[in-house]
Formats: C-alpha cells, structure tokens, sequence
C-alpha cells in the first residue's frame, strides 16, 4: 500500500451502492488490519459483525430505541423512522469494535488506542479495495438495547461501528490545519552521546513532512483535537523521569485536547489515535526506528507540567523516534488472536 496516498486520499462515506460485501473479504481485512497494528503489550478489543439481513435488522432496532422514546424521538414521523432503518439496513456490512476491560487506567487506553488504530487500518485496507466506510458513535444510538444487543460488559469501551460497503462518489476533500501550526519544540543542551553516528537525529522537518500526511485521520467535525511537542537534547530528554537506558533520542508527545463533554473526549482520542497510527506505518516507508509508548508518567499531572501540557489536555502517547537501524526494534509477536462474533 502506498500509505501516504491511501491516508490522504480516503474519505467518509455516507452513501453506498447495494452491492454485497463478501464476509471472508471483511474477515481478511480485519486480520490485516490487526497485524498492522504494533504493542508491546497484548492489548485486548473484540469485534461484532453484523453481515446478514437478518442481524442487521436486529442491529438497527437496537440503535433507534433511545430515539424512538426520547421526546424528541416521539414527535419524529414513523415515515423518517422508517427511513432511517432502511439506510442502515442497506449497508452490507456493520463492525462494531469494543475495548475491553482491564484493571488500571494505562491498560484501559491501551486496549482503546489498540481498537481505534484497528479500525483505522480496516478503513485504509478497506479503501485499498474500493470499501468505504462511516465511523458511527452517536449517543442517540447508544440504548441499553443497544448495548445489550452487542453484549457491552462492565469497564468495556464502545470505541464505535464501521458502517461499511461500496461507493460510487468519493466526497470532496476538505482542508487541515499543517501540523507547523501545532508544533512546540523544546530543545536541551546536547550531549556527547546524542552525537554519535549511530544514533542521528531525525530533522524536525522530515518529521513534520510525515505528521502533515498523518493528520488526515478521521475526527469528527474535523475538530483536530492534536498537537505535538518535539523533545530533544540532554536538557530536554532530562526532564523525563526515566528514559530508558540508551543515549537520548528524539521524542515526540502527542497531545490531545480534553473537551468537556465526555463523547467528544472519547471521539479525540481515538482520533489522536489514528493519527499516531497513521505516523507509524508512514514510518514503515522510512529507515527510522519509531517506537510508541504510553509510559506511566503522562498520568502525572506534575511530570507533564515541564512539557507545557496545559489543563484540560492529556498525552496519549510517546514517541521515540531515531534515524537509522542503531536499535533494534522489539522482537515480533505472536499474530493477535483476531476476536470477532457474528451478530
């Protein structure tokens, strides 16, 4: 896949053509999609598939129960009701995708950040082969019917479902803001090690280049909740509490924005998400050594003052970036167990 090109190029989709979508395609996109995916943990997400007449006609029903007894669902026609239903129950294929529950909160956006990133490299794999795709997690439709349709457990996150099928017209692109325009550098005093030759810098323009493809990541309303801080140097770098034991490299934090309606947090993060997704398999193309981390310290609000982190924002990830192959990457792991039901 030419990342680049798939990242920029694919679009929501809110209309699609009639034509089936074969479940062994979804399934194989979904176990691709998995393994592009890189942890150092085993971060845990399960899947609902909902492919036939009959599990989607179940699914819609589900979806519209807390607008049908909501007041304002009542003084809506049965005809747009009806309406509605039949959108949903025309698209061929519906992924839901849950992150499931784990003891402690670094874990829990571990599975979160693993889910979302899933399901963005479905819709670019997917785009590869002309699916298109609606990523849906309006409130409206989040009944206790609906969460019981899908079998949502204690401490579970609904990261969200994949309307997905075949498209005829691809919506016009609209614009981004440049990831310049969202970028803080703090840089300390170098130091000897830093310098040596197998551990060169990435220059903060090569960095910028790929963040600039990066950012079209879907959000809602194209709120574009991100921004990044770039930390270099033996000053800087000493401001982290530990890392790790090798010469310091370059950082990046990427920041996202917490709004205060709790649906709108739950929609930047997994669109910061996508976007650090989106950097990383950038960075497939590229001899660099990106390693993302989601270290203890980002939940300690002291530790992240010296970085400028202001209220109301959070660091969802760390990224270690050097040019060149100096550190070996992690060992490989196991293929993940591809967790998905069908409706």
């Amino acid at each position: 896949m030419n990342y680049s090109q798939t990242i920029r190029e694919r679009r929501t989709i809110r209309r699609f053509t009639p034509t089936p979508v074969d479940p062994d395609l979804v399934v194989s996109l979904l176990t691709d999609a998995a393994n592009l995916y890189e942890a150092e943990g085993t971060p845990r997400w399960r899947c609902l598939y909902a492919g036939t007449a009959e599990s989607r006609q179940r699914l819609v029903e589900s979806m519209i129960a807390k607008m049908k007894e909501s007041k304002f669902g009542k003084l809506i026609p049965a005809k747009m009701i009806n309406y509605f239903i039949k959108q949903i129950t025309d698209i061929p294929s519906h992924l839901i995708f849950i992150a499931e529950s784990a003891s402690d909160q670094r874990q829990r956006d571990e599975n979160y950040a693993a889910v979302c990133s899933v399901m963005q490299n479905f819709l670019l794999l997917g785009w590869e082969r002309g699916l298109g795709a609606l990523w849906d997690t309006d409130p409206m439709l989040q009944s206790e019917s609906f969460l019981a349709e899908i079998g949502l457990r204690e401490g579970e996150r609904f990261a969200g479902i994949l309307h997905a099928g075949y498209f005829d017209k691809v919506p016009r692109a609209r614009r981004r803001t440049p990831a310049e325009q969202k970028w803080t550098s703090i840089v300390g005093d170098g130091r000897p090690d830093e310098m040596q030759s197998n551990n060169v810098r990435i220059s903060e323009q090569s960095i910028l280049e790929v963040l600039n493809d990066a950012i079209w990541a879907p959000n809602d309303g194209l709120r574009e909740p991100w921004r990044f801080i770039y930390v270099t140097g033996g000053g800087a770098a000493g401001k982290l509490p530990a890392l790790l034991g090798n010469p310091s490299p370059a950082l990046l934090l990427v920041v996202a924005k917490e709004e205060a309606d709790s649906h709108k947090q739950e929609e930047d993060y997994a669109a910061v998400c996508c976007l650090i997704q989106n950097f990383q398999l950038l960075a497939k193309s590229k001899p660099w050594y990106a390693r993302r981390t989601v270290p203890e310290w980002i939940y300690d609000q002291d530790q992240c003052k010296p970085f400028g982190i202001r209220p109301q924002e959070r660091i969802v990830a760390v990224l270690e970036l050097r040019e060149g192959d100096a550190f070996s990457q992690s060992a490989p792991s196991a293929p993940p167990l591809l967790n998905i039901t069908h409706l």
